[in-house]
Parts: C-alpha cells; sequence; structure tokens
C-alpha cells in the first residue's frame, strides 16, 4: 500500500502508487541472529487469519512499544500470535535505497521471529527497489538496463527469485506462500509513466518466470510453497485474471486480493459476489490480504492519516467496536464466498518519533490495531472470531 498524494483521497491505484516516497528516517543494521525454528508445515488452516508486519522491526527501532490485553510490553509477533493470528506476510523490495528495511536482511529477521513462534508466513515480492502498486511498478535500478530484453528480465527475475529462496532455506526460513509481485494489476517491471494496455506477450513471460523460480526451488527442497497472484480491487480481478489466463498464467495457487470498500466499486454488502465468481472460475483459492479500517479520525502527529471520515463505510463508524465489526463482517463475506482467508495490512505502523517525507509519525495510526496507548483495539479480536464456523 502506498501514497503520493494522501490528502487528496484519489482512485485506489493513484493513492496506492504515492506509497512510494513512504520510508521512515530511522534505520537499523539489522545483524541480529537468526532464529532457525521450524515452522509445522503439516499444520491443516482451514482459514487463514493474518497481519502484514513489515513494518515492526522499523518501528521498534523508532522506539515503539506494544502492549498485549492485560497492558503488558510484549513481543508484537507474540500478542499476534496469542490473539489468534496464525500467518505474517511481509514485504521485500530489490535493493531499496532509501530505506534499511524491506531488504533481505530485514525481511530474514521478520520471518525468523514469525517462524519461531510457528506462524505461517507469506513473502510479496514486490521487484521493485520501493513500493510496486497499481500506480507503479517500478523496474529496479539494477535491471534497468535490460527493461527491453524480456528474455534476460525473464532471466534475472527467475534468478533472484530463485536465490532469495534459496537462501532462505539454507536458514530453514522458507515461506509458504509466495506472492509473484505485488498489485500487478498494471504490467510488472517498468520504468516511469505505466502502458496500457497490458503486453501480455512480456507480461506473460515475466509472471511465468517468477512462478516457474517458485516451483523449481520447492521441488528441489522438496518443500510446499504455494504461489500468489496479488491484485487491488475486486473489481480489477474480475478482468485482469480473465486476461492472464487467456495468456497462459495459470500455474498459480491462489487469487490474492486488495480490498478497501473507499477504492472499490463493490461494497460490504456486495463484495461477496466477485469474490465468488473469481474463486468458482479459476479454481483457485482466493485470500484478502490487504484490508484495514480505523478506529478513530484523531491524528496524533505530523503525518497525515490515509483513512479518513471519506473512507468509512456505512454503519461502521471511525471506533474499536466498528473496526471489529467491519472485520467481522468482512471475514463472513470471505468465508461465505469460498475464500480463505484475511490479512490485516499494517496493523503495528504506530505512530512514533521517526518521519516520513511529510511529517512525523505514522500515516496509518488511526487504522492500526492498536491504540493510541499502544494497546490492542478491539478489532484485534477478529483473530478469535468464527474459529468455529
Amino acid at each position: 500500500m502506498n501514497i503520493r498524494e494522501f490528502l487528496k483521497q484519489l482512485t485506489l491505484g493513484l493513492l496506492l502508487a504515492t506509497f512510494t516516497f513512504l520510508n521512515t528516517s530511522c534505520t537499523s543494521e539489522n545483524n541480529e541472529n537468526i532464529i532457525n525454528a521450524p515452522n509445522d508445515d503439516n499444520a491443516i488452516i482451514s482459514f487463514y487469519r493474518g497481519a502484514d508486519l513489515s513494518y515492526v522491526n522499523e518501528m521498534e527501532d523508532c522506539g515503539a512499544i506494544f502492549k498485549d490485553q492485560t497492558n503488558q510490553i510484549k513481543d508484537p509477533f507474540v500478542i499476534f500470535k496469542e490473539a489468534g493470528a496464525n500467518i505474517v506476510r511481509v514485504r521485500l523490495w530489490h535493493n531499496p535505497d532509501l530505506t534499511n528495511y524491506s531488504n533481505f536482511d530485514d525481511v530474514k529477521k521478520t520471518i525468523s521471529r514469525a517462524k519461531s513462534l510457528n506462524l505461517k508466513v507469506m513473502l510479496d515480492f514486490h521487484y521493485s527497489d520501493t513500493w510496486a502498486d497499481p500506480g507503479a511498478q517500478q523496474i529496479p535500478a539494477a535491471w534497468l538496463e535490460h527493461i527491453n530484453n524480456t528474455e534476460i528480465l525473464g532471466n534475472l527475475l527467475y534468478t533472484y527469485t530463485f536465490n532469495t529462496l534459496k537462501d532462505l532455506a539454507n536458514l530453514n526460513l522458507l515461506p509458504d506462500i509466495v506472492q509473484v509481485g505485488n498489485e500487478i494489476n498494471p504490467m510488472i517491471l517498468q520504468d516511469g509513466q505505466l502502458q496500457w494496455p497490458i503486453n501480455w506477450q512480456r507480461n506473460s513471460q515475466l509472471i511465468n518466470k517468477g512462478i516457474e523460480a517458485v516451483r523449481d526451488l520447492a521441488a528441489e527442497r522438496n518443500k510446499p510453497i504455494e504461489v500468489m497472484l496479488h491484485i487491488a480491487g475486486p473489481e480489477n480481478g474480475l478482468w485482469w485474471f480473465e486476461q492472464a489466463t487467456q495468456n497462459g498464467v495459470t500455474d498459480f495457487d491462489w487469487i490474492g486480493l486488495s480490498y478497501y470498500p473507499v477504492w472499490s466499486s463493490y461494497t460490504l454488502d456486495n463484495v461477496g459476489s466477485a469474490f465468488s465468481t473469481l474463486k468458482n472460475t479459476y479454481n483457485k483459492k482466493l485470500m484478502v490480504v490487504e484490508t484495514a479500517y480505523p478506529f478513530t479520525l484523531e491524528d496524533i502527529d505530523q503525518a497525515n492519516n490515509i483513512l479518513g471520515s471519506n473512507t468509512l463505510v456505512v454503519g461502521y463508524p471511525a471506533t474499536e467496536q466498528g473496526q471489529l465489526d467491519y472485520l467481522n463482517q468482512l471475514v463472513t463475506v470471505i468465508k461465505n464466498s469460498g475464500g480463505e482467508g484475511l490479512i490485516y495490512w499494517e496493523p503495528a505502523w504506530v505512530s512514533t518519533s521517526c518521519s516520513t517525507p511529510w511529517g512525523q509519525g505514522s500515516h496509518w495510526d488511526n487504522a492500526t490495531l492498536f491504540n493510541h496507548n499502544n494497546s490492542p483495539t478491539l478489532g484485534m479480536q477478529f483473530y478469535n472470531t468464527h474459529l468455529n464456523d
């Protein structure tokens, strides 16, 4: 998810593209030892309840503390585990130059923390040095000279994906699900202004090289790794997966979606129809891998909040109860549509003394699953609802 002109509240693609510049000013060497704790690969999960915790290492380095339901300071990964979460999502940038986070060392630390608690892991390859989303699919700088040579570019993407997973495998840190790209509504690996329509000869070749790398590594290590393709907005998923499958992109296990009602043509009342259509048409598993909802409209720092009053859904006020009700309803809709998971985007991106280019703090502090005292909101309880449905 992302912000360039977050105050303007434009379309989903334009707003998400703006996150390209969002990097806090604090840095860290991230030289902690990796915990080689095995995950339970045989655990059967009927419904994934997750948290994208990509910001946690950075927030802690910026001085953030997190409290559990009893107001005790605790490791945030433990807090989510105890709340009922069963999967952690983490983003990976190729070679970021504006931050020391979301790089390979940072991702190793995040996966290590998750696996030490037997949490499943979803690794989100952005295939960029910064945020990739519907408005920005910026090719890594190291690959730019080959942008017009699809064969070379595909080999670079394959090698990078394979070697990244190989390095994680050597540390016993393989993810359970791999996203081949992040919100890849447009063609991947572009430069500057996005090109439309999608050149599917190029796009399918590149995406399939990423999928091939995941399959090859999984076979080499005899480890089950599932492949997800992630699109922002259910309405975009409908046309994108139709075009992708018509152009030979078929070897994937999961349809991943971002769903924020304010940036979608679907409401909570009818989005289930899109979920059902996607799942039944392509016979793939489906998960909403990004959503969030504000528990307040108060802004406690100098970083303007993205989710304001115009993002609210009728019947779901910007309160802790409203946040919980929204999440519970979305879980119900996903389940009733045959979907198998919901991941909350950046529930721990709390306000700290660090800054973004627009001010000190967090642009998400009113939409985390921690209140302004850094204790869990009522929304955190969604992890434990519908467990026996």
